[in-house]
């Protein structure tokens, strides 16, 4: 029997699919089958010096970072400010070994323009030692609106002795929007940048010469599925992922009264007398206030119209949520939703927060 060979893309080495656009090794079908076929990924690297981010489970994410594990080198973890707890890699201690790592928390320019930076750096360090990350330095950058960006480079020339740099992080941090802009400024011209095969993995790392010895790597994006950003569909995903500065949403509960997000999250306000929860959310995403008495039938009568996203309501299984229990205690806490979004909340309150059963829930001292 002759065995049928694999095809693959000759930038990357991944294998070709057309299934899927969003994994790796993606052609149109009609290409597939051409001479030296390079994957949509490449293709974009290759013409248009862009990189997109394609999304790992974190099992083969994890084999990737074990083959780091023995190399000299930087470690760049880029993390959504926003979405902190979310974002969060929790397996990147394993890497680390004695390497150092920049936290980079992007997407600077969600959070409202009066929040104190100096504050927002000290509370990230802070939180990555609570998960044991000690991260050699925090830096605050939007991609997006390229801000930051010179500080990083400084940050990262101040701390690689000379070695290689890797950037990790999850998918939806905006890691390739933060690639882009390195590759335009540490290289600026085109046919540079080459598409590497790294060394023991099957997975493939953009390379970016640093000088004539040194690399940065980009590894793909981990997909973390206790995020709420891998339940929804495409569309919903506009709605959901703010792109524009956060405008607080302050709202007055009594006990007994509940918050919908959309139809993707509900918060339940049990005890602790009248009091505001100030809600930070992507502004396209609808907040509906109930009595906590009607929640139940509102949630089954009305998910996918009044109470959207999920527009695709077969999608979304009501039969499988849980009810995470939480109390503010002594100070002002944030009850973060992975993916989503969080509601700070003053001390002394009760409250019930129901999402699908993967989806976590985090309460933290408040970022505000």
């Amino acid at each position: 029997m002759t065995e049928i060979e694999e095809l693959k893309c000759i930038g990357c080495g991944a294998p070709l699919q057309s299934e899927n656009p969003d994994a790796p090794g993606y052609v149109p079908e009609h290409n597939l089958f051409r001479e030296d076929v390079i994957c949509k990924r490449c293709f974009r690297l290759k013409n248009y010096n862009e990189v997109q981010d394609v999304g790992l489970d974190s099992e083969d994410f994890l084999n990737l970072l074990n083959g780091l594990a023995d190399k000299k080198g930087l470690i760049v973890n880029v993390v959504d400010v926003f979405d902190f707890e979310g974002s969060f890699i929790n397996a990147i201690k394993r890497i680390v070994g004695n390497k150092k790592i920049i936290l980079v928390a992007n997407k600077i320019d969600l959070l409202p323009k009066q929040i104190n930076k100096r504050r927002v750096k000290e509370w990230l360090k802070k939180t990555a030692r609570r998960y044991g990350l000690e991260a050699e330095e925090v830096v605050l950058i939007s991609a997006e609106k390229n801000e930051g960006i010179e500080d990083l480079l400084q940050s990262i020339n101040q701390n690689r002795n000379n070695e290689d740099v890797y950037i990790v992080g999850t998918t939806n941090v905006g890691k390739s929007t933060l690639i882009n802009k390195l590759i335009e400024r540490s290289v600026g011209e085109k046919d540079v940048v080459t598409t590497s095969r790294f060394p023991g993995t099957t997975l493939d790392m953009i390379d970016i010469p640093l000088d004539e010895t040194t690399f940065m790597y980009d590894t793909p994006g981990v997909i973390q599925s206790h995020q709420m950003t891998h339940l929804v569909s495409d569309q919903e995903l506009k709605t959901i992922m703010p792109k524009k500065e956060i405008k607080q949403r302050i709202y007055q509960l009594n006990e007994g009264q509940t918050l919908f997000f959309g139809g993707l999250a509900r918060i339940d306000y049990v005890s602790g007398g009248k009091r505001p929860l100030i809600c930070y959310f992507s502004n396209e995403l609808n907040i509906h206030r109930t009595k906590t008495e009607n929640a139940n039938d509102l949630w089954r009568n009305h998910l996918g119209d009044l109470l959207s996203p999920p527009n695709q309501t077969e999608n979304f299984d009501l039969e499988n949520i849980k009810a995470v229990r939480l109390e503010t205690g002594k100070e002002k806490r944030d009850v973060m939703i992975s993916g989503l979004g969080f509601i700070t909340i003053d001390a002394g309150a009760k409250v019930i927060v129901r999402v699908p059963k993967n989806i976590d829930v985090v309460l933290r001292n408040s970022i505000m």
